[in-house]
């Protein structure tokens, strides 16, 4: 199974770097999930304001709008790509992720959303299997 983490966070967690104890912790973390064959993909993304834009189609219309995005709340930082056995292994993985930001950087503010991929002949199963289990 495979799954894409993406760790949100608040626009005020975005002014600063992270802690360089938090970038250690989270490279030891990502070598012992690459070492048991769960991890596939990281990468960190700019803040909007630098380098980000939105393409948005609105009324049939496109629309391209420049980060800064006023109405955001909180962005997407960077995302992770992991290939497990199950739901409850990525949910684990994304809890060690988590912990970092807690001992390491205490006055950060943001989430991170666990997606699974479509994957093999089954991809609309997961679907599926989703909504009965929401009912």
């Amino acid at each position: 199974m495979k799954f894409m983490m993406l760790v949100k966070s608040a626009l005020n967690s975005q002014n600063k770097p992270p802690p360089k104890e938090l970038m250690e912790a989270m490279g030891k973390l990502e070598q012992e999930a690459r070492n048991a064959g769960a991890l596939l993909e990281t990468g960190g993304l700019l803040p909007p304001a630098v380098a980000g834009a939105r393409v948005t189609i609105r009324g049939g219309k496109m629309i391209v709008t420049d980060g800064p995005f006023a109405e955001a709340k909180e962005v997407v930082g960077g995302y992770a790509i992991f290939e497990v056995s199950s739901k409850a292994e990525a949910l684990e993985w994304s809890k060690r992720f988590m912990e970092l930001h807690t001992r390491h950087w205490k006055e950060w503010e943001g989430e991170l959303e666990m997606r699974q991929f479509f994957q093999g002949e089954n991809c609309g199963a997961e679907v599926g299997e989703a909504r009965a289990h929401a009912v």
